[in-house]
């Protein structure tokens, strides 16, 4: 079974139960993410995937909104392409560091400079967290400073791992992800 619907005006054709953003990956048509990992973290929690459905009241995450028959949808409108920008942005602050972009090693550096135009590194200054380096383990190091919240390791740790003994605490600013208890 299949639906047909518009991406930018181009006739798509899906399999029934895909997402806006497996319709769009299967004609070719780019939608940036972060959090996304098909089948272990599809949670649309960083929303950097949004589209503008024609009829909707707001900007979706496409990555869990599902396609239906006749469907418009929109990836590069000014309102789609301002909301990226601005929750790239946001995503920087207070985690991302400058230089990361500078040196654009992370998907993030990738979606804001490349695919979004994100100049400015205090846009969205807020409070800022300072964690030491966590060398506690033989195999890694980890660094929260470099954390943008995506979720992906808590998915990779419950469903891959099969141990889930990673998850977000605290909230606002303060969100670190991390062991209960720390």
């Amino acid at each position: 079974d299949t639906v047909t619907l518009k991406i930018n005006g181009m006739t798509v054709t899906a399999p029934k139960g895909a997402t806006i953003l497996e319709a769009a990956r299967l004609a070719g048509i780019d939608i940036p993410t972060l959090c996304f990992l098909k089948e272990i973290n599809e949670i649309g929690a960083c929303r950097i995937c949004v589209v503008e459905v024609k009829g909707a009241r707001s900007l979706v995450a496409s990555c869990v909104y599902p396609v239906n028959e006749g469907m418009e949808v929109f990836t590069n409108t000014p309102k789609v392409l301002e909301f990226e920008k601005d929750i790239a942005a946001y995503s920087l602050q207070p985690q991302q560091k400058m230089s990361l972009l500078r040196t654009q090693q992370t998907l993030l550096a990738s979606a804001a400079l490349q695919d979004l135009g994100v100049e400015s590194e205090d846009i969205y200054d807020g409070e800022k967290n300072e964690y030491e380096l966590d060398m506690s383990a033989a195999h890694m190091v980890r660094d929260n400073n470099k954390c943008i919240l995506c979720r992906r390791c808590m998915a990779v740790c419950e469903k891959v791992q099969g141990v889930g003994v990673i998850g977000a605490n605290e909230r606002g600013f303060k969100t670190e992800i991390s062991s209960a208890f720390g």
